[in-house]
């Protein structure tokens, strides 16, 4: 666990970082940006399925997700698109079922999008590109995907890494 900065974190997420982080809850990608923003102190939220539904069952309830009428990923995938200003996707490889249809439906809907596949970058480089990208098209509440821990192992580690390391990153 990196150490909670006081003082630093309130000055860098109101000048350049997300104010509010969302996700679907899934585990992997989405579990892993939910639990950054607990860790960071920021707000945290989203769309889920009807029932909480997710790969490993239910989703936890101290997660501050939102049920939909529908039972579907699609609904919420989209719904968490719409409702924030942009969506990072974190992937390890080319973007597949869920991922592949979030990119898809936020180009649908002409919002921000970032893919960073790492296997073709370092988390340092990820970290760079997502400093830019939230700061060129000033993301407050940052919609998180990627694949689910059971097609991706290393992805709830790498998602977390990133958006902590936002944190205590030296944006001068």
């Amino acid at each position: 666990t990196l150490p909670h900065l006081h003082g630093a974190q309130t000055t860098l997420y109101s000048d350049c970082c997300p104010m509010k982080i969302i996700s679907g809850g899934q585990t992997g990608a989405d579990r892993a940006a939910l639990d950054a923003a607990i860790e960071l102190g920021i707000s945290h939220g989203g769309w889920l399925p009807r029932g909480r539904k997710a790969e490993d069952g239910k989703v936890p309830e101290y997660y501050n997700l939102q049920e939909l009428a529908s039972p579907g990923y699609r609904d919420r995938t989209e719904k968490n698109i719409l409702d924030s200003d942009g969506t990072l996707i974190v992937s390890y490889g080319s973007l597949t079922g869920g991922s592949a249809l979030t990119e898809a439906l936020a180009i649908r809907h002409d919002r921000p999008c970032l893919y960073l596949n790492m296997v073709d970058i370092s988390l340092e480089q990820a970290e760079v590109a997502l400093k830019k990208w939230l700061d060129q098209h000033s993301i407050k509440i940052l919609n998180v995907a990627g694949p689910r821990a059971s097609g991706e192992p290393r992805i709830y580690d790498t998602v977390k890494k990133l958006l902590v390391t936002l944190n205590h990153y030296d944006f001068s």
